[in-house]
């Protein structure tokens, strides 16, 4: 649980600004533009997020008369703009509208409280009935999705590179899930815990969209941000779990940074310490786990990973080992020593990460 009183100061965007920094250095001012402005967006909502956790954020209850475990949800339409959350335009219960990017919004929100909910019996992301809010077409050509802290948030994208944010489900999934860890564990977002606060986010973000679609670990692509990256990009989405480092190739993207084991951690004082990059290692351990065990990944896999992020034990500072370690205790309690347990170690152990 958190060990200071309070949540950190985090402000959490689905694409790595790594990315970002690279296609503002681009010649075509059709790419450099919506970057540079994206960079500009998230230097401001950085800011105001600091501002609000050193304030204080207003307390936020479910309406009288809310159903305790159903969604609340609210979607808003930015028009554009960065002032959030921008005119309602849909309400819980609602019918769907004309604008598919409010429609998308309101089903991923729904996608991601009924995982939790059902998977795991945890209301909303606090675990207390939080109503779920999200902005849509906020900024102009803004290339990213965010969790504030209080609410998401959806760009459309630049067409040339990004198509809208709210295609995905997993990113929706995944912007929430730092929700879920900032009222939990509450992982620092630098080096080794914010690369797990990211992994997590991977995980239970693949592990939503896998649920929406009734997939087994078999049949899961695996891929985080599938369908977001515009025709004629080299690649399949933002990043892989099956494989760390094969999401994409692409001349004005580079290529996918992500190591798979710690042989090929990468060490750097950008991006948080490289909080996207080395997520890749717990990422490809989740993976390996759940395909061990096969079936619904969310049933025992994501079970595991849950208990761990929920149980109290797993420390701000948690580094890799911590975590790996504490899987390994969650699985043998839950399991007893059978193949759970089993396929829980040997995940660790083929990314490099000791769990003795």
């Amino acid at each position: 649980m958190t060990t200071n009183g309070g949540f950190e100061p985090v402000f959490c965007t689905i694409v790595p600004p790594h990315v970002l920094d690279r296609l503002a250095r681009s010649g075509d001012s059709a790419l450099s533009g919506p970057a540079r402005r994206s960079l500009e967006h998230d230097a401001y909502q950085r800011t105001k997020r600091r501002l609000t956790t050193v304030l204080g954020a207003p307390a936020v209850a479910p309406p009288a008369g809310a159903a305790a475990g159903r969604p609340h949800r609210t979607v808003y339409d930015a028009r554009h703009r960065q002032d959030l959350p921008g005119t309602k335009v849909r309400e819980e219960g609602s019918e769907p509208g004309a604008d598919a990017s409010v429609n998308r919004a309101y089903a991923g929100l729904g996608a991601t409280f009924d995982l939790y909910q059902k998977a795991y019996g945890r209301d909303s992301i606090d675990g207390a009935g939080l109503p779920l809010d999200a902005s849509v077409h906020f900024g102009t050509d803004y290339d990213n999705a965010f969790w504030n802290g209080e609410q998401m948030v959806f760009g459309d994208g630049d067409g040339e590179i990004f198509l809208d944010f709210t295609i995905p489900v997993d990113v929706i999934g995944h912007e929430l899930t730092h929700g879920v860890t900032q009222h939990t564990a509450n992982l620092t977002y630098f080096g080794q815990p914010g690369a797990l606060n990211e992994s997590l986010s991977d995980v239970f973000g693949s592990l939503i969209k896998q649920y929406s679609l009734g997939q087994t670990a078999a049949e899961a692509d695996w891929l985080i941000g599938a369908g977001l990256l515009a025709p004629g990009v080299h690649g399949t989405a933002l990043r892989s779990m099956k494989a760390p480092g094969t999401a994409y190739d692409d001349p004005n993207l580079g290529k996918d940074p992500q190591p798979a084991t710690m042989e090929h951690y990468v060490r750097t004082g950008r991006d948080n310490g490289g909080v996207h990059i080395n997520s890749g290692i717990p990422n490809h351990a989740f993976y390996l786990v759940a395909t061990a065990m096969g079936g619904h990944s969310w049933e025992k896999a994501g079970q595991v990973w849950y208990d761990v992020l929920t149980g109290g034990e797993l420390q701000q500072q948690a580094q890799f080992a911590d975590f790996a370690k504490l899987t390994v205790k969650a699985a043998r309690e839950r399991y007893g020593a059978g193949d759970e347990l089993e396929a829980v170690r040997k995940a660790w152990e083929q990314v490099g990460v000791r769990t003795l």
